[in-house]
């Protein structure tokens, strides 16, 4: 397995800096992606409704 850190003692903490800035960098991508699909989130919404319209449906004509 090849070392990639170099020899031993010479730690570079430029590079543990490097990836946490990639790490931040891409964390705001991701949530801008999650936020901006709102369509399945509305058709729940609407499902929610119209289940509840047929039991309140179902439920007056039983009582009629």
């Amino acid at each position: 397995m090849a070392n990639t850190q170099g020899p031993q003692g010479n730690y570079d903490p430029a590079g543990s800096t490097q990836m946490f800035r990639a790490f931040v960098d891409e964390a705001p991508q991701g949530r801008q992606a999650a936020a901006g699909s709102s369509g399945p989130r509305i058709g729940l919404i609407l499902g929610v409704v119209v289940a509840v319209a047929i039991v309140a449906a179902v439920a007056w004509l039983a009582l009629k």
